[in-house]
């Protein structure tokens, strides 16, 4: 069987939109998104075990993320980044193509599921709940507004600059108290500051957390439908114990399985923080390997 090992372009939206390839070129495909601040680059242990399981491996940059997909009139939020997932799928029609989506990747990935979900065989969930019964969650409510404050500074003009000021410290702070007691290297880190080193990529990533608060916008009100909507794919859903960001028990009430008619499992890993698939690789891989295999004939 012949192996992929590429860059893949995509145009959409007239932004050119990029994505890291590797894997034998026929069989099942995961597709593996990022979140903020990341790259694609944080999947690299779990991309390897995928990759030498037998699945292609696809891991698209977040449109903004890339400087061909930076443009003033390009919108930024979690609703046309999942119409891009869906526009990444339609390059392999006839093969199985499963979903895994941290943090703003798993926003839009919940996006492109409700949104299409005979597109996928699987959908996992790493470091953010599903949102169809966040009200019952309320009692964890006040912790994560004080977890979540950091959104409302994203909703300044100075964030951009903010973020990248003092050698980056705003975003290795974010890394740091996201993920409690990991010593990241200066290598797993230097692809995200590499990224945010383009000022039209740092104004990007605080678009989509603007775009939160933007109601009058048809995309940020289709966002919010499509959060309340059943999931009618087979799904994971993945926290790291010590999640500074999002806290792990968020899981128990919010992951309500009359919402996933094709099934649904939980499963927080210990001793881990918000960047799941980087801490952990390992553990990460395991917990997809058994989530995919469930769905597919790849055994």
């Amino acid at each position: 069987m012949n192996k992929t090992d590429s860059i893949l372009q995509l145009q959409r939206d007239n932004l050119q939109l990029s994505a890291m390839a590797e894997g034998p070129d026929q069989g099942p495909v995961v597709m593996l998104v990022h979140g903020f601040p990341d790259t694609p680059h944080s999947w690299n242990g779990v991309a390897d075990g995928l990759a030498q399981a037998g699945y292609l491996v696809v891991r698209p940059w977040l449109r903004g993320y890339t400087p061909g997909s930076i443009s003033p009139s390009a919108t930024y939020d979690p609703f046309n980044a999942g119409l891009d997932l869906l526009a990444w799928r339609h390059l392999f029609q006839g093969r199985e193509v499963h979903l895994v989506g941290h943090d703003w990747g798993a926003v839009a990935g919940m996006a492109a599921a409700a949104t299409d979900p005979q597109a996928w065989t699987t959908l996992s969930l790493l470091a953010i709940p599903p949102f169809q019964k966040v009200e019952r969650a309320w009692r964890l409510l006040p912790r994560q507004l004080v977890l979540s404050a950091y959104m409302l500074e994203m909703q300044s003009a100075s964030a951009p600059a903010r973020l990248v000021a003092n050698q980056f410290g705003r975003i290795r702070a974010f890394w740091n108290s996201w993920s409690p007691g990991w010593k990241y290297s200066e290598s797993e880190i230097q692809p995200v500051l590499d990224a945010f080193s383009n000022p039209g990529v740092a104004w990007a990533a605080t678009r989509y957390y603007r775009s939160l608060f933007t109601l009058h916008r048809a995309p940020t009100r289709s966002i919010y439908a499509l959060s309340r909507k059943p999931l009618k794919v087979p799904t994971l859903v993945l926290a790291g114990e010590n999640d500074g960001c999002m806290q792990a028990a968020l899981l128990e009430p919010m992951v309500d399985a009359r919402y996933f008619p094709k099934g649904v499992r939980s499963c927080t890993l210990r001793g881990c923080g918000h960047f799941l698939q980087a801490e952990q690789p390992g553990a990460v891989l395991q917990e997809l390997l058994a989530h995919l295999r469930g769905q597919d004939r790849i055994h």
